[in-house]
């Protein structure tokens, strides 16, 4: 095609983005490293020509300038360099109609230096920690999963931590760490609570906290992607040696490997921190994201942006990104940050993408119905949730129905005395007993408490400032007991079971340490609580009726006896027992009539006992504690 050919074709293409899918590519991209010679290659169909720019070494001046080679029919431009590559530093310079150039990083770059200005070639085999191994043997079933999310800094930063590597992948990799009171922190302490997946705040590049800083007094959680492929170098020990945050990060993966525990990522493919500095503008503009009719970025996401994954190069970067994580770094699990704004179709290549990894790989996500110019039948949100089999979705029903309202601080739900909340609550502790949103209950992901919004100990003491604090320790045990008792998948937020506090500060995102760090003497503090915590996971995969598998099992096995007057009950009929479960949302105890018979009791008063050593006889009755739950096993002959 002759250049003026070009030039005009590509003017009408940048003009109309969504026919750029003609060009769609499906081999790998980024700088392709071989020990003999790496391959640039880049996916930039509007652009006229595009430079390879070489620097010396991670941080000095540029050095050399390469053209680098157009394949036409696809949109991809490709240099190659002999030899061994390790460690060059590069980004690409493109040049568009009317001599517009826009110079950026690889968006496929797998390593960049501080800050994530420039990207760097790497042998990723020479990042591996001496103790990296193989994956993990498969996950038993989904519905056995325990899920703790936890902030890298959050976990580590505090002066009573007992971490050497404070905020950082290495601090979490550490064992042996106590608080001045010899408890077990960090890593040791999640083990100790018996969860299974440690969902990850974003651990790849993000943009607003400065990785040049020793202690930065910037804070953030991380959904402000920069670079998806590179890791978030704030979390490193040198930020500025582009393979250090590589290999720590596997350290501290392999650390949580070696005690049992999974790894859950945070993917924020929703929307960028900022468009106009992003790789995905500067390469190919107005494509990745979606606009409205009149031109602009549309808003669903809320932050300025949303990124158009029915676009099939999008698909590809998210599809791509993804067993990139899965292989080279061995993620058990994937948290999708909005998803809501995805496609269907997507999501569902996500997961035939990562079944042929390994299946037992979760994905949970967040299906909130949020507008975006999308066809409704085809947003990856919780009301097509049946149109994603095995993909969970976080569950405001039981949220709202436990504590209120998310939204208002004055709601209030059933465990600080809401009346109207007790059949919204059992049918979501029944994963949504009669669903017709999900297929299963491994779609379900049951939670009251994350890194959003208030915590819960903070929500129930801004509904109630002068209520007694062994009320709201009885309530925050409540709370939890509904969320590990139900069927589905449950989710905690770290400190939810030490009453973590952020001082009445509702978003933390951009907080300092003094408001999102975890406080390692409330363990302590309020030990009765951590310890139900524990035995009430001990309980969960000790009974299978809690953990059912299909809603046709959960209607053959569950009765709901009693859902009004502030108190729900169940019963479900196992194999020669049945296991009762009465949650008290009142603040006075109450006399709960029973069937006659022998009783195990299994949880009393804030008390797990595993073994049920204390026995009921030939009763009809029994006493519920306020905002208590009891669990009792009787015997069938």
């Amino acid at each position: 095609m002759r250049k003026t050919t070009l030039n005009r074709e590509v003017n009408i293409l940048v003009h109309e983005p969504m026919q750029l899918d003609q060009f769609y590519y499906d081999g790998a991209l980024g700088a392709l490293y071989q020990e003999q010679y790496t391959l640039f290659r880049v996916w930039a169909p509007t652009a006229l020509s595009v430079e390879l720019v070489l620097f010396e070494g991670y941080y000095g001046r540029p050095k050399r300038q390469i053209q680098m080679f157009r394949k036409q029919e696809v949109g991809i431009f490709e240099a190659k360099l002999d030899g061994d590559q390790h460690g060059l530093t590069y980004r690409y310079r493109l040049t568009f109609a009317e001599q517009e150039v826009n110079e950026t990083v690889d968006p496929y770059g797998k390593a960049v230096t501080v800050n994530g200005r420039r990207s760097v070639v790497v042998d990723l085999s020479r990042t591996d920690p001496s103790n990296w191994g193989e994956r993990m043997p498969a996950f038993s079933n989904p519905l056995d999963a325990v899920i703790y999310e936890v902030h890298v800094r959050d976990l580590t930063i505090a002066k009573n931590s007992g971490i050497n590597h404070k905020g950082k992948f290495l601090g979490l990799a550490e064992s042996g760490t106590q608080s001045k009171m010899g408890l077990a922190t960090g890593l040791d302490y999640i083990v100790s609570l018996g969860v299974t997946h440690v969902e990850l705040l974003p651990i790849f590049d993000f943009q607003t906290v400065d990785e040049t800083i020793e202690n930065p007094l910037e804070y953030n959680w991380g959904y402000d992607p920069q670079n998806y492929q590179s890791v978030e170098g704030s979390y490193a020990t040198d930020p500025y040696d582009p393979f250090c945050r590589i290999t720590e990060l596997k350290s501290m993966i392999q650390a949580f490997h070696d005690k049992g525990l999974r790894v859950i990522m945070d993917v924020v493919f929703n929307h960028v921190y900022e468009v106009e500095s992003h790789a995905f503008q500067l390469t190919v503009p107005k494509y990745y994201f979606r606009y409205n009719r009149d031109g602009e970025l549309t808003n669903g996401t809320g932050v300025g942006n949303d990124t158009a994954s029915e676009r099939l190069m999008m698909r590809k970067y998210i599809l791509d990104s993804i067993k990139f994580w899965a292989e080279e770094y061995q993620i058990d699990g994937f948290r999708f940050d909005l998803m809501g704004i995805h496609d269907l179709q997507t999501m569902n290549q996500v997961r035939e993408l990562l079944d042929e990894i390994d299946p037992s790989i979760l994905i949970i996500g967040e299906g909130w119905n949020m507008y975006t110019p999308l066809p409704t039948e085809e947003q990856a949100n919780s009301l097509n949730a049946k149109g994603m089999p095995r993909i969970g979705q976080f569950n405001d029903g039981i949220r709202e129905a436990i504590k209120g309202n998310d939204f208002d601080a004055e709601a209030r739900g059933f465990i600080n005395g809401a009346w109207y909340m007790e059949e919204k609550l059992v049918n979501n502790l029944l994963a949504h007993y009669d669903s017709y949103l999900f297929s299963a209950p491994n779609q379900v992901v049951q939670y009251c408490e994350a890194h959003d919004n208030y915590t819960l100990y903070d929500r129930l003491v801004k509904a109630d400032p002068f209520l007694a604090k062994d009320i709201i320790i009885k309530q925050q045990e409540l709370a939890l007991s509904l969320v590990l008792l139900a069927q589905g998948i449950p989710f905690i937020h770290a400190g939810q079971e030490f009453l973590r506090t952020k001082f009445g500060i509702r978003d933390s995102y951009n907080r300092p340490n003094m408001i999102n760090q975890i406080d390692w003497d409330r363990p302590q503090k309020y030990q009765h609580t951590v310890e139900y915590t524990r035995q009430l996971i001990q309980l969960r995969k000790q009974e299978s009726l809690l953990r059912q598998t299909t809603f046709e099992e959960i209607h053959q096995t569950a009765e709901i006896i009693q859902a009004y007057d502030l108190i729900v009950a169940l019963r479900y009929a196992g194999e020669g027992y049945d296991l009762l479960l009465i949650f008290n949302g009142n603040r006075e105890p109450i006399h709960f009539n029973i069937k006659r018979g022998d009783y195990y009791v299994l949880v009393e008063d804030g008390v797990v006992d595993l073994q049920g050593n204390k026995k009921y006889t030939a009763v009809q009755q029994i006493e519920v504690s306020a905002y208590s739950t009891t669990v009792l096993k009787k015997i069938n002959n």
